[in-house]
């Protein structure tokens, strides 16, 4: 594949060849509807995107604080932030799930961690099976229902930026480095 690129919520993505979504009315980030038809998904190089996020061996590594207090920890990243002129990157996630690995994976590539790093402090939220720090999700506009991990991005003062409201990073795994460096591009603090 080429590596068309498409506006999707907001920034640029890589098509890549994925199954379909769950309901065939929801987009995922990535996804050609046409990669089918023309033959693009038939397990040939020509139908992947080598480009991918890299995948973790395991999922052992503990990212997500269980007993973490979610708001103090965002407090102090907005004081943090605050001080080194940058945003605050709030990742709802948990331990168990791979996508969220290979998210957290992501943000130690040099060329991510070049965009990431200088401009934003980030915080882990752990949302457990569900049943954690829902209140945290709701306030940020990021639905659980929409999968994990999920993004919001706050100023200095906790003002909501942007939010993950269609599950745009659920699949991380599918994405490519540039959908994540195109996102922290986009929203990092100007000037």
């Amino acid at each position: 594949m080429d590596g068309t690129e498409d506006s999707l919520h907001g920034y640029t993505h890589r098509s890549v060849c994925l199954a379909p979504a769950r309901d065939p009315e929801t987009p995922i980030p990535g996804f050609r509807a046409d990669a089918f038809a023309n033959g693009l998904c038939d397990g040939s190089a020509a139908g992947r995107d080598i480009a991918k996020l890299e995948q973790p061996l395991s999922i052992d590594e503990s990212i997500y604080p269980a007993q973490a207090n979610a708001r103090e920890e965002i407090r102090e990243a907005e004081r943090r932030a605050a001080k080194a002129h940058k945003r605050v990157l709030v990742v709802f996630g948990a331990d168990w799930c791979y996508d969220c690995h290979v998210l957290d994976k992501a943000f130690h590539r040099k060329d991510i961690a070049a965009a990431l790093t200088p401009n934003y402090e980030v915080v882990h939220v752990d949302v457990g099976r569900g049943e954690k720090n829902q209140d945290l999700m709701n306030e940020y506009g990021v639905p659980m229902k929409r999968g994990i991990p999920a993004i919001a991005i706050l100023d200095t003062s906790g003002k909501l930026l942007y939010s993950q409201r269609n599950g745009e990073w659920e699949r991380a795994r599918a994405l490519g480095p540039e959908d994540l460096i195109a996102l922290l591009r986009k929203w990092k603090r100007q000037g």
